[in-house]
């Protein structure tokens, strides 16, 4: 069994993958018994062979290479790489990141002296290596309606500063998805990812799940590394769409009905109004306006690839 398994997903951007896994190679420990499963999440047939290359060529032999069949999302695309999985701990990385350091060896290290911590995540840094949010606050009616700066102002010790240097490891409600680790054992006792979700607000999930059975989230700051944040993942109105959606799929699962009612209702008014001066955004209200259910997912929208 391998200490720790490395999964990445890779959707049409094979460049930022081959990059990632280098980083990884290079930075981490030689003694470390690890191994990484890449997920190609129905890519486009020319960037599926170019990783495909990459992967035959490579010499590191613990490297493995799996093809879904339709895009299946962030969740449900981890669950595929996992079950390739044969490790104590797991570590589930996106594609746009580049290690500074051994951060596999520092992140497990962190789980292994902790035994109530259920999730640890790095510090992230831009190109040109200013720090990033590495961290977020639970989503909730209240974060939604007044904002995080201000919850962090009225409770900092319960929320807080996500723009602040921290140089020692530090209690969060959760870590960014671009990059988390986790036990096996712990991933398996919450059930692993929730596959209803397509994309955003999956670490949210998983932390709310983990605190049930009472594990903690931690920043270690001491792991270090870039994120090309939004590199792999298009933007658009279907995107913003896809936000809401997860978000309030979250609050109704992990608030109740009445929570997820009055962020839909406070969601379609300012989206109304909002929609007079951007008409873009009328697509996003009329969503919102039948509830933003699931079914106007992006996940419904998958082909299946022969």
């Amino acid at each position: 069994m391998f200490e720790i398994a490395a999964v990445l997903i890779n959707y049409n951007s094979s460049s930022l993958t081959q990059e990632c896994i280098e980083s990884i190679l290079k930075n981490t420990d030689p003694s470390l018994n690890f191994q990484i499963i890449v997920v190609d999440n129905c890519s486009e047939k020319e960037d599926f062979l170019q990783l495909q290359k990459y992967c035959d060529q490579t010499k590191f032999e613990h490297l493995q290479l799996v093809r879904s069949k339709i895009n299946t999302g962030f969740g449900a695309g981890n669950m595929l790489g996992v079950h390739y999985a044969c490790a104590k701990h797991l570590a589930f990385i996106n594609n746009d990141t580049v290690f500074l350091n051994d951060c596999l060896s520092i992140l497990i290290k962190a789980l292994q002296n902790n035994p109530t911590i259920g999730m640890v995540g790095g510090q992230s840094f831009k190109e040109d290596g200013t720090p990033m949010q590495a961290f977020d606050h639970f989503a909730s009616v209240t974060k939604a309606f007044f904002g995080r700066d201000f919850i962090e102002k009225c409770n900092p010790k319960k929320y807080p500063k996500r723009k602040a240097t921290y140089l020692n490891p530090l209690a969060v409600s959760y870590v960014q998805g671009s990059f988390m680790v986790i036990r096996n054992q712990d991933f398996n006792a919450v059930g692993g990812f929730d596959t209803n979700i397509f994309l955003y607000y999956e670490e949210t999930d998983i932390s709310k799940r983990l605190l049930k059975i009472n594990k903690s989230c931690f920043l270690i700051p001491d792991a270090k590394y870039i994120h090309h944040h939004g590199a792999s993942t298009p933007s658009g109105m279907d995107i913003k769409i896809e936000l809401k959606i997860s978000l309030l799929y979250v609050i109704k699962k992990h608030s109740g009905y009445w929570a997820y009612k009055f962020l839909v209702t406070y969601l379609q008014i300012q989206y109304f109004f909002k929609s007079f001066f951007k008409p873009k955004y009328w697509q996003l209200f009329s969503v919102l306006l039948i509830g933003a259910p699931l079914s106007h997912s992006l996940k419904t929208r998958q082909k299946l690839i022969e």
